[in-house]
């Protein structure tokens, strides 16, 4: 039996921890026609209404099961190209336009998913337990004060979302893979790393040695998991202080993940401008440089490079991450089994009254 969950488990955080608000798309990816995504291995769909608030469900229509991301925007609802079945924005069908009084109307059998817009990003909420409430989201204050800006970059990656975690979790790599970098070429190439707890999660840094490199990394759960760093910048590279990051890696299915970096400084006035305005049109580039050495990196992994790992002491944030996120799993697990055992036993108390 504890074989069996162990295996369970590892197949669970293959695809993402639920209970969490995840970002799926950037608020430009959606527009008048529905689209449809995978994340956490879910089929999803979403589209905007006639006031621009985007909403999700399901991508599947519960008639034959086409794709209603196939299918027409028609604002508070999207209609199956199929046979024109209409699911509104919670999940209800609504209309079966080809049938007159067809019980499929009215029923509520396509799972609807809780949506937030927030800088320039499209978040949705992954829960264990569809009926209950998402909890509240809580970002980071350089995405969310006016002092700071920001730009929103993504990227595909063909690597489970556990391995790009991992990759943030390690400031020692910068010295190393990232020693060409604009920003990253400096600093001791030695390092001892110790990690302290934060009210939200923890950081994980290095001793002696901060405002040099990539020489720490925070992890944090407000609602959403993300990662958050910094890094030390030359003057030559515009106004303001240190350049942020703020990070999500969220799965597309097991073997595909979406990042979602912010980019962020601390500027205001005229310095948010000239920053804007160098970043587009320079420092954009040169971080996608950066990005691309993570990507490369990682997409070339041996195959099942965690079932062979020999990790050491600058490892030790990203072991303790590990845990953090076996120790949830285990909890949403259980409360999965719960539930199901829940629907068993209504399921068959219903089946003694029929039969009564």
């Amino acid at each position: 039996m504890m074989m069996t969950i162990a295996i369970d488990i590892e197949k669970y955080l293959a695809l993402g921890l639920r209970d969490q608000w995840y970002p799926v798309l950037a608020s430009w990816e959606v527009g008048a026609n529905p689209v449809g995504i995978t994340r956490l291995g879910e089929n999803i769909v979403l589209w905007r209404d006639g006031d621009g608030v985007v909403h999700a469900l399901e991508d599947r229509c519960p008639h034959r099961g086409a794709r209603l991301s196939l299918g027409w925007n028609l604002g508070d609802r999207v209609a199956c190209w199929y046979h024109g079945v209409e699911v509104g924005h919670d999940g209800t069908v609504v209309d079966v336009p080809a049938v007159s009084d067809c019980p499929l109307k009215g029923s509520d059998c396509v799972k609807a998913y809780a949506v937030k817009e927030m800088h320039d990003a499209i978040f949705v909420w992954f829960g264990v337990d569809v009926q209950a409430p998402a909890a509240d989201l809580n970002l980071p204050d350089q995405l969310c004060d006016a002092e700071w800006s920001s730009f929103l970059c993504m990227a595909d990656w063909k690597v489970n979302h556990q391995y790009a975690i991992d990759n943030v979790m390690d400031p020692m790599h910068g010295t190393y893979l990232h020693c060409t970098s604009h920003s990253m070429a400096e600093g001791e190439r030695t390092a001892e790393m110790k990690h302290r707890a934060t009210p939200h999660g923890f950081v994980f840094e290095k001793e002696g040695q901060t405002g040099v490199n990539f020489d720490w990394v925070e992890y944090g759960q407000t609602g959403a998991a993300w990662l958050r760093l910094s890094i030390p910048y030359r003057k030559q590279f515009g106004p303001g202080g240190e350049f942020w990051i703020v990070g999500f890696a969220t799965p597309i299915d097991e073997h595909n993940t979406r990042v979602f970096f912010w980019r962020c400084r601390k500027v205001s006035g005229w310095q948010r401008n000239v920053w804007r305005f160098l970043y587009r049109n320079h420092l954009e580039k040169l971080h996608w440089d950066v990005l691309e050495q993570d990507r490369i990196i990682l997409e070339n992994l041996a195959p099942n490079a965690r079932q062979h790992e020999f990790l050491y002491q600058h490892d030790v944030g990203l072991a303790r991450l590990r845990r953090m996120m076996k120790k949830e799993a285990e909890k949403q697990l259980k409360k999965i089994q719960a539930l199901q055992d829940a629907q068993d036993s209504s399921r068959i108390r219903m089946q003694d009254i029929s039969h009564a």
